[in-house]
């Protein structure tokens, strides 16, 4: 059973990238919903469903050891009382590597449950190298009731 409990979808975003940062296996799927449907797409890979098989695909990048920072830029979000939708441009930044990387653009929907917010699905891709920046979409929080 899972302990933390993040009270909003925020906390459990910034939960995922620190976890991710640290390479924190066990506080990585301590963010995950634990609802069979959940499911992850990394940048240029298939769609990962389930609990286990996320896991497994976590375990591999943090295998990798890579050392990352990650700027996260552009936020959207879409709030109702049960879910929450991310919208936000991953900057990456490698540890040794002066040239930056392209940003990735991702995708975090969070779910509400007894035991707080919970992300249901990550999918991050490649952002287009002519990707220009949005304007004029202020406020970048919106909440439905």
């Amino acid at each position: 059973m899972k302990k933390t409990l993040f009270a909003t979808p925020q906390d459990a975003e910034a939960a995922f990238y620190d976890a991710f940062v640290r390479r924190d296996l066990e506080a990585m799927m301590e963010v995950w919903s634990d609802d069979d449907d959940s499911y992850c797409v990394h940048p240029g890979g298939a769609r990962i469903s389930g609990l286990e098989n996320i896991r497994e695909s976590w375990r591999r990048i943090f295998a990798g050891g890579q050392d990352l920072r990650f700027s996260l830029r552009e936020a959207r979000h879409i709030h109702t009382m049960m879910l929450a939708v991310h919208s936000v441009y991953e900057h990456i930044a490698v540890a040794g590597q002066s040239r930056a990387q392209q940003p990735v653009v991702a995708t975090n929907i969070y779910q509400r449950s007894e035991r707080g917010w919970r992300m249901l699905a990550h999918h991050a891709a490649a952002a287009p190298a002519s990707a220009q920046p949005e304007r004029g979409t202020e406020p970048a929080t919106k909440t439905l009731h």
